[in-house]
């Protein structure tokens, strides 16, 4: 059942001109758009009430209204490389509040390049936030001690999170937390004072590591055929 107290709108980023992994957000992962996915665990939230796509792209635009999303034209100016994804939010936050005077209670801030998530964890994150009163949240998996290392130079290579002679018993190690970029969510005060997705009271949202891969590098999309394919099985009792 749909929780309709607030007013929580997902913002997915997604513009057209990826370098890496040429047109990524269209290319077909496990018989859909990869966006397709991100939009689909959005709109089967309990929570969240409105999808919008911020994009600079046509194709994108068009394969996000097939999946009723909806489109909000990001300003080429901001669609760059290097263009950091809160300036995309707090466009898409601007524009609807200037021309609907909508302003929701909350953002879900998702990432198209993590089709693994499922709706349950953008409830969870949710769901966390609002339990703790928080102000933001952001999804992560927890990692007990591994060495970290840092190249110095061509030859030489340093670690970073423990010292030679003194290598940390794994047991003994505080377990830290990696941001894998799923899922973001916040009061939307907190990117309008600090032009940050996170600030405030922030708590973090954990997902198993397998939830958390990313497309990164284009043969990226087979491994995550078979996590997808494997998730299904699992979904449906088909795998013991």
């Amino acid at each position: 059942m749909r929780d309709q107290t607030y007013a929580i709108l997902t913002i997915i980023p997604a513009r057209g001109g990826s370098k890496g992994i040429p047109r990524k957000n269209v290319r077909l992962l496990a018989g859909k758009p990869l966006l397709a996915h991100s939009i689909e665990q959005a709109q089967q939230s309990c929570y969240v009430n409105r999808v919008v796509i911020s994009t600079d792209d046509s194709e994108i635009a068009t394969v996000s209204q097939q999946y009723s999303a909806e489109v909000i034209w990001r300003p080429a100016e901001i669609s760059g490389d290097n263009v950091p994804s809160e300036l995309a939010l707090l466009h898409t936050l601007n524009f609807l509040k200037q021309t609907e005077f909508y302003d929701p209670d909350l953002v879900v801030f998702l990432q198209a390049t993590s089709p693994c998530r499922l709706t349950e964890d953008i409830d969870g994150a949710i769901t966390m936030l609002l339990q703790e009163n928080a102000d933001s949240v952001f999804s992560a998996y927890p990692e007990h001690f591994t060495g970290r290392w840092r190249k110095g130079n061509q030859t030489t290579a340093n670690p970073i999170n423990y010292k030679l002679g003194f290598r940390p018993i794994r047991q003994d190690y505080p377990i830290e937390y990696l941001e894998n970029g799923s899922i973001y969510c916040f009061r939307p005060r907190v990117i309008h004072e600090t032009g940050n997705r996170l600030g405030g009271k922030i708590v973090v949202y954990e997902m198993p590591l397998w939830r958390s891969f990313q497309v990164d590098h284009p043969d990226d999309f087979l491994t995550l055929e078979i996590l997808l394919s494997l998730s299904q099985q699992l979904r449906h009792g088909q795998v013991d």
